[in-house]
């Protein structure tokens, strides 16, 4: 077993040292190479930090009727909103349902946020019958702002369950 292990691990180094050399040409060594060029700084784009392989997008808009599933850091990061695009509005229903309590976790530093209830205004979520093609949202409190942007966190609302969505 440990013979196989090192002979693995030989065969990666070795792998991994001529990764330089594949795309280099093997003409002469007199013609010049032009300096490379770093690449421009710039910022993901929003749509990018929270992108889902297709067939995890596919699963939210088969089983829960929705897409374009968002947590973004908001209010100075003293909320955090979570919102979604319905396709399906009998799918969708759950999310909307004020019986299903929404809880946002971030596993890293075990950080469970709620969405709060406001005296004048009530839950800071919608929570009226789904539309397709309407966008919902709900805020979750986040005191301290323990959850930062770039973190990995999961929401629950009844039986819909999300897990890895990145905080924008």
């Amino acid at each position: 077993m440990v013979a196989g292990c090192r002979t693995l691990l030989a065969a990666g180094v070795f792998a991994s040292s001529l990764l330089p050399l594949v795309g280099q040409s093997t003409s002469s060594a007199a013609t010049p190479v032009p300096a490379a060029q770093p690449a421009p700084a710039s910022t993901p784009a929003a749509h990018e930090s929270s992108h889902f392989p297709k067939r995890e997008q596919a699963y939210y808009q088969l089983f829960f009727g929705v897409d374009s599933i968002a947590a973004k850091a908001v209010e100075s990061g003293e909320l955090i909103k979570f919102s979604y695009r319905v396709l399906d509005a009998e799918k969708a229903r759950p999310l909307n349902d004020k019986t299903n309590e929404p809880v946002m976790f971030d596993p890293a530093i075990k950080a469970k946020l709620i969405v709060p209830s406001l005296e004048k205004v009530g839950q800071l979520r919608q929570s009226s019958t789904p539309e397709a093609g309407k966008s919902y949202w709900m805020a979750f409190s986040n005191p301290g702002r323990v959850v930062k942007r770039g973190d990995r966190v999961s929401v629950t609302i009844g039986q819909f369950h999300i897990e890895g969505l990145v905080v924008e």
